[in-house]
This record gives C-alpha cells, sequence and structure tokens, in this order.
C-alpha cells in the first residue's frame, strides 16, 4: 500500500473503543483484525471512510448493514488460510486416531503407556465435512466443522447431533466456537460416544497471549481439559507464515483496487461490479462511482447527469437495499468533474459519490 502511495499506520494491538474512535474520525481506510469491533457507534464516528479491510474470514465483527447503507465496501480473505486449516485438520485427525495427544502427554510425566487398544489407522475411515448435516453425521469417522458464525449454526452440534453421530467417531471444530456445544461434548466423551476430539475455536476466547483459559472464561474450562483424548489449540488455525502473508496481500490488493478502481468484487456488504481498467493517463477520462438507495428512477436520473459527456462504459447492481453504478466517461474536462459530483449528491438517491480522474 505504501508503494502505491499510501499513508499507512500500523498499530500493533487492538485499541479500545474510546482510542478507536479518534482513530477512526480522519481515516478512508482501515484495516482491522478479528478483536477491533467496528459498530455502528464507532463507524458513525468514521465521517472520511471509504473502506474497510479484514485481514482474516469474519466480518461479524463490522457492522455490515451500517456499513452498506452508509456507502462504506468490506473486503475480507475468505480463501488465504485454507491450506493451512486443513493441514492442521489433517494433523488432528491422525493425532486422535493415534491417541498422540495423551501418549506425549504421559511421557511429559514420565509415563511410559504403549498400548494399541483403541488406536486407528486412518485408511477406510470416513471423513464427513460439515456444511450441512444430512446423512453425514450418522456415516462418518471423524466429523470436521468449516461453516461460519451465524444464527443457525450457533450449537449445530450439540446433545441431538452427538446422539446421531457413530460410537467412537471423533469431532473436529476449526471452525467458529459458538458452534459446538461444549457442555454436551464433554458428557459425550465421558460416555466414550465420541472417542475423542480437537478444538481450535471456543465461545470466550483470551483476549491475549499469555491469558489463561480457565473456568472464569468457559464455565466448563475445567472439565474440558481434564478429557483424554482431546487436543485443545489456541485459534491457530491459519497462524502459518505463508497464510497470514497471503491474507495481508489479498485483502491490501482488495483495497487498493476499490480506492483506485472501484472494483467492489470480493466485498462482503456491497454489490460486486467490475469494470475493465480505466485509462487515468487520458486527460479527459474519469470513473464515476455512485452508491445509491435501490430505488426506482435512479439509472435515468444519473444518465441525465452524465448525458452531456461519453459513456464509454457503464455497469450497475443492486444488493438489498444498495445499489452501486460505475461509468466511465470522456470527454470531460477538470472544472466539470465538481459539477458532476455535485450534481449526484444532490439526488435524493445518494448515499455515496467518487469520481476517479
Amino acid at each position: 500500500m505504501k508503494e502505491q502511495g499510501y499513508q499507512v499506520e500500523a498499530l500493533r494491538t487492538s485499541l479500545p473503543e474510546d482510542q478507536l474512535l479518534e482513530k477512526i474520525r480522519d481515516v478512508h481506510v482501515i484495516g482491522i483484525r478479528s478483536k477491533t469491533k467496528l459498530s455502528e457507534r464507532v463507524l458513525r464516528e468514521a465521517k472520511n471512510l471509504l473502506v474497510i479491510g479484514c485481514f482474516c474470514i469474519g466480518t461479524n465483527q463490522v457492522d455490515l448493514d451500517f456499513a452498506a447503507r452508509h456507502g462504506i465496501a468490506v473486503f475480507n480473505s475468505p480463501f488465504a488460510n485454507s491450506r493451512s486449516v486443513a493441514e492442521l485438520v489433517i494433523a488432528e485427525i491422525i493425532t486422535l486416531a493415534r491417541q498422540l495427544g495423551d501418549r506425549s502427554s504421559e511421557m511429559h510425566r514420565g509415563i511410559w503407556n504403549k498400548v494399541s487398544a483403541k488406536c486407528w489407522e486412518i485408511r477406510g475411515k470416513t471423513l464427513g465435512i460439515v456444511s450441512t448435516l444430512d446423512h453425514l453425521l450418522d456415516e462418518a469417522d471423524f466429523v470436521t466443522l468449516h461453516v461460519p458464525d451465524l444464527p443457525e449454526t450457533r450449537n449445530m452440534i450439540s446433545t441431538v447431533q452427538l446422539e446421531r453421530m457413530k460410537h467412537g467417531s471423533y469431532l473436529i471444530n476449526a471452525s467458529r466456537g459458538s458452534v459446538v456445544d461444549i457442555a454436551a461434548l464433554i458428557k459425550a466423551m465421558r460416555s466414550g460416544k465420541i472417542a475423542g476430539a480437537a478444538l481450535d475455536v471456543f465461545p470466550h476466547e483470551p483476549a491475549a497471549n499469555g491469558d489463561y483459559f480457565i473456568n472464569n472464561l468457559n464455565h466448563w474450562a475445567e472439565d474440558l481439559r481434564s478429557l483424554n483424548n482431546i487436543v485443545l489449540t489456541p485459534h491457530i488455525g491459519g497462524s502459518t507464515e505463508e497464510a497470514q502473508r497471503a491474507i495481508g496481500i489479498e485483502v491490501a490488493e482488495a483495497l487498493v483496487r476499490y480506492i483506485n478502481q472501484g472494483i467492489t468484487v470480493g466485498s462482503v456488504n456491497m454489490p460486486e461490479a467490475q469494470l475493465r481498467s480505466l485509462t487515468l493517463d487520458e486527460p479527459d477520462h474519469a470513473r464515476v462511482i455512485y452508491i445509491h438507495r435501490n430505488v426506482p428512477g435512479v439509472l435515468r436520473k444519473v444518465n441525465e447527469i452524465l448525458g452531456d459527456h461519453n459513456v464509454d462504459k457503464q455497469i450497475s447492481d443492486s444488493r438489498g437495499d444498495v445499489a452501486y453504478l460505475m461509468a466511465d466517461i470522456s470527454k470531460v474536462q477538470y472544472g466539470e468533474i465538481k459539477q458532476i459530483s455535485d450534481s449526484l449528491d444532490a439526488l435524493s438517491s445518494r448515499i455515496m459519490t467518487r469520481v476517479l480522474y
């Protein structure tokens, strides 16, 4: 981003809300991780904000509806850490099948315990990757969860679902902590119904490294840690050097494309719109971006404003109550750009107007 001419301020940790309110007032672009909360209260202070980059998969820390209604695009990185998460899950499958966590813990305590009972090869076993549950729980030896945090996915694995799973099967959650009813899982593991589990995410997680994962954070934490053949990791599914670099590049490139060209492909809260590159080295060209309420008659009024110029290309799309229009115009003089912008701003449908030239 610095190579593109942006002034970038990098902060090592997330900010308390009062400090965040001060920081966000004047910026045009903000990049965050999962612990920074951009609520409606915070976003109301962001008078100049154009775009938000979530350098992670999740976007539930951002009020997406408020952002869209105010013309603020939001981008994330849904795929950059997929390989890292997949490798962790594969490692956990083998670890659980061979009870490697328990054997390692015993050796660290000086106990030699060479056993083969209830240790298995994974060859021939059935892997169930959860996006929907139909038939999967009845058949899978290993169930691994990969779903977002949505109202319909909260506690999607609870007592009823655990009862449906095969006796002696294994559960892996590397998605979101709200997806599994941990108390029900503890009960299922103590009964022997579930032979092992690997959890990388939890309903409530420590705020920083070094904090303790104890009962005052989750009331069942000590019971969970007391179980055999359970692998507990501190939300490290995407924590590899390769994944973090890929996330940084993917989101930064999306931010630059949006600011420089108005391209919304990959946005989680805006209509996806893209035109071929604008030729900015030609002095009489400009790209008009008009974000507006999705109501009848807008295109007619916009094109009346643009009608004195040559519209080389144009695209419009909508998403719910918000619509996004891009138009490249030529035969426009520098002094006319403000006039175009002011005319669009005066329309009752306007959310945000940008003119790139």
